[in-house]
């Protein structure tokens, strides 16, 4: 890679972590990196809203895509760097301000050479919450997109190694959240009341023999949170609630604990006097990375004379990277961060930029 062109890019991401913002609320990170390409390349940039996409066009030619996610995660920065996030809450603890700091640079590397086929850049939004490649794909049909690419940094991998998967590579998952209504009374009577925790407590005790293996592979269900009534100690609470992710490798799997689970709920309240909502969000497929596609990235990689690691199974944590893969041939690969490098979505963790050069010679490769 250009060394100009990466020290621009190691700039770009220190900007991006400094000014991180939530799945949703990217706009600001959106018209960073869309200024960036504008003023360093001569690629179409088209504004799409809450993403954006660059693009070089081969009239007659097979499209191939290329996606970098922008959402930042709700924790605290407590790590001191001169480009500290100045947003309060908000850090990127993933590494998506990596992820669109090597997109653009592939953007750099791309606007010097001469292309054989149509290339697009996508810029999406909100991974994190799985709404962002719900919206993105759609450009997958209207561009006439035959393949898509895209990597994650991560860690316990030796540094600038390329990991790869077959078929299914990341969990699919769902949040679900029950909201139980019974009825309050003074808490020294609480037999004239319905009192929701009882229901939820035995909820909780059945929910663990709901996880394991089950159908064609694993299936999880993790509390997030449990609430019932308030800290009056007058009251005995008519309402509480609890939210769950539940995951599985096969989405069908996923889709048959969430119902179990809600039938659960729903014949604990009935058999409590109770009643229940049931809301759903945050709905991720399992990502699956094609046989063909793989293939081309460890080519890239052997070109590049990079460590080519086999991941031996799936990652737990959701991707939705998997809406697209859904469509067309696509897939998803790894770089290692280091063997004993803080993970994502910890407190210790920022992207590690010896990294951004591997992600653009990969992309140039594969191309």
């Amino acid at each position: 890679m250009n060394k100009e062109n990466l020290r621009k890019i190691i700039a770009l991401r220190h900007e991006l972590h400094e000014y991180p913002e939530l799945s949703g609320h990217e706009s600001a990170t959106k018209r960073r990196l869309m200024n960036f390409i504008e003023s360093n390349t001569r690629l179409a940039v088209v504004d799409c809203g809450n993403w954006f996409y660059a693009s070089r066009y081969v009239e007659g030619t097979k499209a191939a895509a290329f996606r970098a996610d922008m959402d930042a995660l709700p924790m605290d920065e407590n790590l001191t760097l001169p480009y500290s996030s100045k947003n309060p809450g908000v850090s990127h603890k993933c590494g998506h301000d990596g992820h669109c700091a090597a997109l653009c640079g592939f953007a750099l590397e791309l606007d010097n050479i001469d292309v054989e086929r149509s290339v697009y850049l996508i810029f999406q939004h909100a991974e994190e919450t799985a709404q962002g490649a719900r919206e993105c794909s759609n450009i997958l049909r209207e561009r006439s997109i035959s393949e898509i690419y895209a990597f994650h940094n991560w860690s316990g991998w030796p540094e600038k190694s390329i990991v790869v998967k077959e078929g299914i590579c990341h969990y699919s998952s769902a949040g679900l959240t029950l909201k139980f209504h019974g009825r309050n009374s003074h808490a020294s009577e609480p037999e004239k009341g319905i009192n929701p925790a009882y229901v939820i407590a035995k909820l909780v005790s059945r929910i663990e023999s709901l996880s394991g293996n089950h159908g064609n592979g694993k299936i999880l269900c993790t509390i997030v949170n449990i609430s019932v009534g308030d800290k009056n100690f007058g009251i005995s609470p008519a309402d509480g609630e609890i939210s769950l992710t539940v995951r599985a490798e096969l989405e069908s799997d996923m889709r048959t604990l969430r119902n179990a689970i809600v039938n659960t709920a729903q014949r604990l309240a009935s058999e409590n006097s109770c009643s229940v909502e049931c809301f759903g969000s945050d709905y991720f497929p399992e990502t699956i990375s094609d046989l063909y596609c793989v293939k081309n990235v460890r080519n890239a990689a052997k070109s590049l004379g990079l460590e080519i690691i086999e991941m031996p199974e799936a990652i737990r944590a959701s991707e939705d990277f998997g809406f697209y893969t859904k469509q067309i041939h696509g897939a998803i690969f790894y770089i290692g961060n280091g063997i004993d490098y803080p993970s994502v979505h910890t407190s210790d963790y920022d992207f590690n930029d010896n990294i951004l050069e591997t992600a653009c010679d990969m992309f140039m490769s594969m191309l």
